[in-house]
Protein backbone atom coordinates (compact mmCIF):
# COMPACT_ATOMS: atom_id res chain seq x y z
CA UNK A 1 0.00 0.00 0.00
CA UNK A 2 1.38 3.23 -0.93
CA UNK A 3 0.45 6.32 1.50
CA UNK A 4 1.82 9.70 1.27
CA UNK A 5 1.51 11.75 4.59
CA UNK A 6 2.45 15.18 3.19
CA UNK A 7 0.26 14.58 0.06
CA UNK A 8 -3.27 13.56 2.53
CA UNK A 9 -2.30 16.77 4.91
CA UNK A 10 -2.12 18.85 1.96
CA UNK A 11 -5.06 17.62 -0.09
CA UNK A 12 -7.13 17.88 3.15
CA UNK A 13 -7.95 14.16 3.49
CA UNK A 14 -10.01 13.59 7.01
CA UNK A 15 -7.97 12.81 10.08
CA UNK A 16 -9.98 9.49 10.28
CA UNK A 17 -9.19 8.43 7.04
CA UNK A 18 -5.41 9.72 7.74
CA UNK A 19 -5.50 7.67 10.73
CA UNK A 20 -6.73 4.15 9.06
CA UNK A 21 -3.91 4.74 6.21
CA UNK A 22 -1.12 4.96 8.85
CA UNK A 23 -2.26 2.16 11.20
CA UNK A 24 -2.01 -0.52 8.07
CA UNK A 25 1.87 0.54 7.37
CA UNK A 26 4.63 -1.27 8.92
CA UNK A 27 6.48 0.14 11.41
CA UNK A 28 9.38 1.14 9.11
CA UNK A 29 6.84 3.20 6.90
CA UNK A 30 5.14 4.83 9.95
CA UNK A 31 8.48 6.38 10.84
CA UNK A 32 9.10 6.79 7.05
CA UNK A 33 5.65 8.54 6.74
CA UNK A 34 6.20 10.64 10.38
CA UNK A 35 9.75 11.67 9.60
CA UNK A 36 9.06 13.21 5.98
CA UNK A 37 7.19 16.14 7.27
CA UNK A 38 8.72 20.08 7.10
CA UNK A 39 7.44 22.71 9.06
CA UNK A 40 4.81 23.67 7.31
CA UNK A 41 3.47 19.73 7.32
CA UNK A 42 4.01 19.72 11.23
CA UNK A 43 2.25 22.83 11.67
CA UNK A 44 -0.86 21.75 9.54
CA UNK A 45 -1.39 18.56 11.13
CA UNK A 46 -1.34 19.70 14.80
CA UNK A 47 -4.04 22.23 13.75
CA UNK A 48 -6.31 19.55 11.94
CA UNK A 49 -5.78 17.22 15.71
CA UNK A 50 -7.02 19.88 17.49
CA UNK A 51 -9.13 17.92 19.96
CA UNK A 52 -7.83 14.43 19.59
CA UNK A 53 -6.51 12.99 23.03
CA UNK A 54 -3.00 10.90 22.93
CA UNK A 55 -3.22 9.07 25.75
CA UNK A 56 -0.08 7.87 28.06
CA UNK A 57 -1.22 4.47 26.97
CA UNK A 58 -0.55 5.20 23.58
CA UNK A 59 2.92 6.14 24.73
CA UNK A 60 3.82 3.36 26.54
CA UNK A 61 1.66 0.32 26.97
CA UNK A 62 0.24 -0.59 30.47
CA UNK A 63 2.23 -3.64 29.66
CA UNK A 64 5.30 -2.63 29.17
CA UNK A 65 6.21 -1.48 32.68
CA UNK A 66 10.10 -0.81 33.61
CA UNK A 67 10.69 -1.47 29.36
CA UNK A 68 12.00 2.02 27.11
CA UNK A 69 9.88 2.65 24.66
CA UNK A 70 11.25 4.50 21.72
CA UNK A 71 10.01 7.50 19.83
CA UNK A 72 11.47 8.45 17.03
CA UNK A 73 10.80 11.49 16.12
CA UNK A 74 11.50 14.66 13.13
CA UNK A 75 11.19 18.82 14.67
CA UNK A 76 10.98 21.73 12.62
CA UNK A 77 14.24 23.37 14.33
CA UNK A 78 16.43 24.84 11.80
CA UNK A 79 19.64 21.58 12.35
CA UNK A 80 19.13 18.39 14.43
CA UNK A 81 15.88 17.61 13.35
CA UNK A 82 15.93 13.88 13.82
CA UNK A 83 15.89 12.91 17.18
CA UNK A 84 14.38 10.62 19.82
CA UNK A 85 12.37 10.65 22.74
CA UNK A 86 12.67 7.54 25.17
CA UNK A 87 10.17 6.64 27.69
CA UNK A 88 9.88 4.33 30.51
CA UNK A 89 7.00 3.63 32.80
CA UNK A 90 8.51 3.07 36.25
CA UNK A 91 7.02 0.58 37.77
CA UNK A 92 7.64 2.90 41.66
CA UNK A 93 4.68 5.33 39.22
CA UNK A 94 2.94 3.56 36.72
CA UNK A 95 0.45 6.40 36.36
CA UNK A 96 3.53 8.99 34.86
CA UNK A 97 5.67 8.51 32.60
CA UNK A 98 9.73 9.33 32.49
CA UNK A 99 11.83 9.97 29.59
CA UNK A 100 15.00 11.67 28.02
CA UNK A 101 15.89 13.34 24.38
CA UNK A 102 18.52 10.90 22.48
CA UNK A 103 20.36 11.99 19.48
CA UNK A 104 23.41 13.98 17.78
CA UNK A 105 23.36 16.53 20.18
CA UNK A 106 22.81 14.63 23.83
CA UNK A 107 26.06 15.05 24.63
CA UNK A 108 26.21 18.51 24.77
CA UNK A 109 23.05 19.80 25.59
CA UNK A 110 22.29 16.93 28.19
CA UNK A 111 19.54 14.20 27.80
CA UNK A 112 16.83 16.55 28.59
CA UNK A 113 14.96 14.94 31.08
CA UNK A 114 11.53 15.25 31.41
CA UNK A 115 8.04 13.35 33.16
CA UNK A 116 5.38 12.65 30.86
CA UNK A 117 1.79 12.93 32.41
CA UNK A 118 -2.07 13.78 31.67
CA UNK A 119 -2.02 17.31 30.94
CA UNK A 120 -4.23 20.40 32.67
CA UNK A 121 -4.72 21.77 29.71
CA UNK A 122 -6.36 19.07 27.64
CA UNK A 123 -7.55 22.49 24.90
CA UNK A 124 -4.02 22.37 23.82
CA UNK A 125 -3.20 18.38 24.75
CA UNK A 126 -4.12 15.97 26.84
CA UNK A 127 -0.68 14.53 27.16
CA UNK A 128 2.10 16.84 28.24
CA UNK A 129 6.11 16.25 28.69
CA UNK A 130 6.83 18.39 31.31
CA UNK A 131 10.62 19.55 31.18
CA UNK A 132 10.32 21.35 34.58
CA UNK A 133 9.66 17.64 36.27
CA UNK A 134 12.58 15.42 36.39
CA UNK A 135 12.21 11.86 37.34
CA UNK A 136 13.02 10.15 40.45
CA UNK A 137 15.98 8.82 39.26
CA UNK A 138 17.86 7.31 35.77
CA UNK A 139 16.24 3.81 34.89
CA UNK A 140 19.43 1.23 34.16
CA UNK A 141 21.20 1.83 31.25
CA UNK A 142 20.00 5.84 30.84
CA UNK A 143 22.10 8.58 31.17
CA UNK A 144 22.61 10.18 34.28
CA UNK A 145 19.89 12.61 35.18
CA UNK A 146 20.68 16.70 34.22
CA UNK A 147 19.22 19.61 35.62
CA UNK A 148 17.19 21.17 32.83
CA UNK A 149 18.30 24.62 33.92
CA UNK A 150 22.37 23.96 33.97
CA UNK A 151 24.88 24.98 31.04
CA UNK A 152 23.46 25.17 27.50
CA UNK A 153 20.42 22.70 28.69
CA UNK A 154 18.91 25.78 29.32
CA UNK A 155 18.76 27.20 26.11
CA UNK A 156 17.07 23.74 24.87
CA UNK A 157 14.86 22.78 28.07
CA UNK A 158 14.78 25.04 30.38
CA UNK A 159 10.87 25.85 31.19
CA UNK A 160 9.13 23.84 28.47
CA UNK A 161 6.42 21.76 27.98
CA UNK A 162 5.35 19.59 24.96
CA UNK A 163 1.94 19.14 24.45
CA UNK A 164 1.22 15.74 22.34
CA UNK A 165 -1.58 15.45 20.46
CA UNK A 166 -2.98 11.92 18.59
CA UNK A 167 -2.72 11.41 15.26
CA UNK A 168 -2.69 7.59 14.93
CA UNK A 169 -2.26 4.58 17.62
CA UNK A 170 1.74 5.11 17.07
CA UNK A 171 2.27 8.69 15.78
CA UNK A 172 1.40 11.62 17.83
CA UNK A 173 2.39 14.92 16.80
CA UNK A 174 3.79 18.07 19.28
CA UNK A 175 4.22 21.05 19.81
CA UNK A 176 6.84 23.35 22.23
CA UNK A 177 5.23 25.84 24.93
CA UNK A 178 7.86 27.85 26.76
CA UNK A 179 7.37 29.38 30.19
CA UNK A 180 3.41 28.52 28.97
CA UNK A 181 3.75 30.50 25.80
CA UNK A 182 3.46 29.17 22.35
CA UNK A 183 6.63 28.47 20.61
CA UNK A 184 6.51 28.13 16.55
CA UNK A 185 8.06 24.85 17.01
CA UNK A 186 6.61 21.48 15.99
CA UNK A 187 7.72 17.81 16.27
CA UNK A 188 6.47 13.99 15.37
CA UNK A 189 6.65 11.44 16.96
CA UNK A 190 6.05 7.90 16.31
CA UNK A 191 6.50 4.66 18.64
CA UNK A 192 8.86 2.72 17.29
CA UNK A 193 7.36 -1.11 17.85
CA UNK A 194 9.76 -4.02 16.39
CA UNK A 195 8.49 -5.68 13.14
CA UNK A 196 6.86 -9.00 13.63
Amino acid sequence: MFFNLSRAINEEMPIDEIEEALDALNPRERVEQSRSLGPKDQRALWELCEGRSATLEQIVPKDRVNQTVRHLGRNTLPAFKIFEKRFIRPQSNPELLWGYNEGPTRKLVGPGYFVCKVSDQPEIGEVVVDYEVLPEEAPEGWPVIKPNEAGISRLVYAYMQDYLRRVSDHITIGRAYRKGKESPNYFTLCRWDEER
